[in-house]
């Protein structure tokens, strides 16, 4: 139950750099969703043996970053869950993203973002997740604050609490179509999500 940022196997030669950040809706995004999880949590990182799912899969809000390719979406590049523990505390976890994408400034930045957004729109009070020990530097420039270091899966992590006044509550409205966004510029966007089975788009947070 922890964020991670990692690595999995797929077709992608170069990307594209555009990319949008949206809740998963759509059954091909869930599908891929779900796969690059698979791909990254047990493949890769031996996490898990078989599977990732866990107990909070059954009311977990999956978040994607979906590439774009000249006129559509094209793949699932980026993952990441959240969810609610108990009134007002939410947490973040299986932050994962795909090998070739890795090297795209500002996207697990923005699935971090989004995550929290929407949570806080939600009602959260208070945003947590157990970060492993290499991203730990990437959430601090974020606003996250260490609570304290744990284990999880036999690795060290750190409990880490997102700083809600930098993560403004993202209201949900109908009709709010896709937004293109490209990697050229970081810049810092504030983009209402659409509700949920619309096209919801998450805003973007700059990484220095």
């Amino acid at each position: 139950m922890s964020f991670h940022t990692g690595t999995a196997a797929s077709a992608w030669a170069v990307p594209s750099g555009v990319y949008r950040v949206k809740l998963a809706t759509d059954d091909w995004e869930l599908r891929r969703y779900w796969q690059l999880r698979q791909d990254v949590f047990c493949r890769e990182q031996r996490l898990f043996t078989n599977t990732d799912l866990d107990e909070n899969d059954s009311h977990a809000q999956p978040i994607v970053a979906v590439s774009y390719n000249a006129v559509m979406d094209d793949d699932v590049v980026g993952a990441v869950r959240i969810y609610e523990q108990s009134p007002g505390v939410w947490w973040g976890s299986r932050l994962a993203v795909a090998a070739e994408w890795r090297g795209v400034r500002s996207l697990a930045a923005g699935l971090i973002r989004c995550a929290v957004c929407t949570a806080h729109g939600y009602g959260c009070r208070t945003f947590l997740a157990t970060v492993q020990l290499q991203n730990v530097p990437l959430f601090r420039r974020l606003h996250w604050s260490t609570l304290s270091e744990v284990e999880v899966c036999g690795k060290p992590h750190h409990l880490m609490q997102a700083d809600l006044a930098h993560y403004p509550a993202e209201r949900r409205r109908e009709g709010h179509s896709g937004v293109v966004v490209t990697n050229l510029s970081a810049t810092t966007r504030a983009i209402s999500p659409a509700s949920i089975g619309h096209s919801t788009i998450c805003p973007f947070l700059e990484v220095s």
